[in-house]
């Protein structure tokens, strides 16, 4: 596929990922963080399961690297990410999470080494991830004071970030026999095991304290079928084709398609801290792929 239409599979996931944001918050108002996750990913896991039989496809893991790739992108993509990141959100604001998780491309480049992939971090990637990062924290607008006071949360969120940077450069080094469908469909159902046990371990985060409005339902449905099973098997196609260092960058643009959905249907404010940031989002861009631009 050309780049253009990869360009385009880029900006729907962000548009997807983006918008699941605002179906969270909806979700938030009558379910805890926690088992919302944990029940999203076992719609999204029964969903994709239901099309692997429906299909005829091979559902049976047979090989070293089938395993690898279940286990590792279900337990810290699906499983441990989400984990992390909603525990942290206990402690720190949704302003400094957001900047912690942009930390996501400046560690993939070095985790990419350390497992010697293909892949290529040349100084026009550092600056683009530089001015991303500083777009992240122009949109984010964080405290500092909370990061000072809130060790234990910026500890958990910083994980969060790590084990979604770790399980992309490992899946992308492996080669699964099994069907892509199927790989997504143990994935999802490894992930929803993890948040399970999760919600055992979380103090406050029980079952018991859910309230299924149709709201809830309505956010639980657009998290589970688009952002769960369309979202993740879009990202996994094109984190074979980009590599995980270019993909990285999605936790970039993310934010910019998250608050204009935050303002067409829920009525948030787009501030002029949103316009700066995503600024040096694009210069970012501009800087890691310039060679590029300038060949069109």
């Amino acid at each position: 596929m050309s780049r253009y239409g990869t360009a385009g599979r880029f900006l729907l996931l962000c548009a997807i990922w983006g918008t699941a944001f605002m179906a969270t918050d909806v979700g938030l108002a009558d379910l805890p963080a926690v088992p919302f996750a944990a029940v999203r990913f076992d719609v999204a896991a029964a969903l994709l399961f239901a099309a692997v039989f429906v299909s005829g496809t091979d559902v049976r893991p047979r090989t070293r690297d089938d395993y690898v790739y279940v286990l590792v992108g279900g337990a810290l993509i699906i499983g441990a990410h989400h984990a992390f990141l909603f525990a942290g959100q206990r402690y720190v604001t949704g302003g400094v999470a957001a900047v912690l998780l942009g930390l996501v491309p400046v560690v993939t480049p070095a985790l990419t080494r350390l497992a010697s992939t293909d892949e290529e971090f040349t100084a026009a990637t550092a600056l683009g991830v530089a001015l991303g990062f500083v777009g992240v924290i122009v949109i984010a607008d964080p405290d500092p004071a909370n990061i000072v006071d809130s060790v234990l949360g910026v500890s958990l969120v910083l994980a969060s970030a790590l084990a979604f940077a770790v399980a992309a450069v490992v899946t992308h080094s492996r080669s699964p026999s099994m069907p892509f469908l199927s790989t997504q469909a143990w994935m999802m159902a490894t992930g929803a095991v993890v948040l399970h046990v999760a919600v055992l371990a979380l103090p406050g985060q029980s079952f018991a304290a859910a309230t299924w409005t149709p709201s809830a339902l309505g956010a639980l449905a657009y998290l589970s079928a688009v952002a769960g099973v369309g979202g993740f098997l879009l990202y996994f196609t094109l984190l074979n084709d980009l590599g995980p260092i270019e993909m990285s960058f999605i936790e970039y643009v993310i934010p910019v398609f998250a608050a204009l959905a935050g303002w067409l249907v829920l009525g948030q404010e787009v501030t002029p801290a949103t316009v700066a940031g995503f600024a040096f989002i694009v210069a970012g861009f501009a800087a890691a792929k310039w060679r590029a631009l300038r060949g069109i």
